[in-house]
């Protein structure tokens, strides 16, 4: 395979608006958190949620991923309500501002993913692949909009205490067979995969799913990374998330190497660099 060049025409349908993913795309990362591993607070009031989103849009973002519940290890599961108090006036407001934009709900309540379509976001990010709340599955069919489907050993409060694979990669396969077979009988069309770099995985995991990732297109669907900013990176550089970004960019031009269709991202214009010069190395 020649992993440099895009082996599928795959494209999503954002309640009526289609993302062509022959070229790979962008999605800036909205934190509405006091407590995510690196922006944690800096965006969580309207005002500067907006002045946020409207940078990212600037830069070169596809579609923006809101999320009110931390996900980083050790975090917390958070009511239903105080998530929903977090997210769904910044959707609101950002439908109003920017009309076009494509909105991601990150969430692994199926509550909170239903009042987020409701009030205009067009895509679910759910970390836990509806291991957590399983009724999630039901509002992506429903409301026929794409759903990202992670893979996390254990929860965010454990994920990262022990984890353990026989291999990896085959074991990952394995899961996503099972899930997408799965959500293919509740009708759910358009499934993305993200094989959830840092959650439940030693670095010597994420780096061997990053060296593997393309054997995951024998699933047939488009795949999502996230990578930017983790520990994976910098514990590597033996540095901190703020002094990340370089090696974050080198990591996500890898991820594109193997067949990335999506980078979810805290920095939106360095990304759509490495697209760019991914894009005209590839033509």
């Amino acid at each position: 395979m020649n992993n440099t060049k895009s082996t599928n025409n795959y494209s999503l349908n954002c309640k009526g608006t289609k993302i062509c993913l022959k070229s790979p795309k962008i999605m800036g990362i909205l934190n509405l958190t006091p407590d995510s591993f690196y922006d944690g607070g800096r965006f969580n009031s309207k005002d500067t949620a907006l002045v946020r989103v409207e940078k990212m849009l600037e830069d070169g973002a596809d579609i923006i991923d809101m999320g009110g519940m931390s996900s980083r290890p050790g975090a917390p599961i958070i009511p239903v309500a105080e998530e929903l108090k977090r997210v769904i006036p910044v959707i609101n407001e950002v439908n109003k501002r920017f009309p076009e934009t494509i909105i991601s709900i990150d969430t692994l309540q199926s509550e909170v993913a239903r009042e987020a379509i409701g009030a205009g976001a067009s895509l679910i990010n759910d970390i836990s692949s509806g291991n957590i709340d399983p009724k999630i599955f039901e509002v992506a069919a429903e409301f026929d909009v794409p759903y990202v489907l992670m893979h996390m050993q254990g929860k965010p409060q454990s994920m990262q205490e022990n984890p353990i694979y026989e291999d990896v990669c085959s074991d990952l396969i394995e899961f996503f067979k099972k899930k997408i077979a799965y959500l293919q009988t509740l009708g759910l069309k358009e499934i993305i995969l993200d094989v959830g770099f840092g959650f439940g995985k030693t670095v010597e995991h994420n780096y061997q799913l990053l060296n593997q990732l393309d054997e995951f297109h024998i699933l047939g669907k488009p795949m999502l990374v996230g990578v930017s900013r983790k520990s994976m990176i910098w514990k590597v550089l033996k540095s901190n998330p703020e002094q990340a970004l370089n090696g974050t960019s080198v990591v996500h031009t890898l991820a594109l190497l193997k067949g990335a269709n999506i980078l979810r991202v805290h920095d939106v214009k360095e990304a759509k660099e490495c697209v760019n010069i991914f894009s005209a190395y590839s033509a």
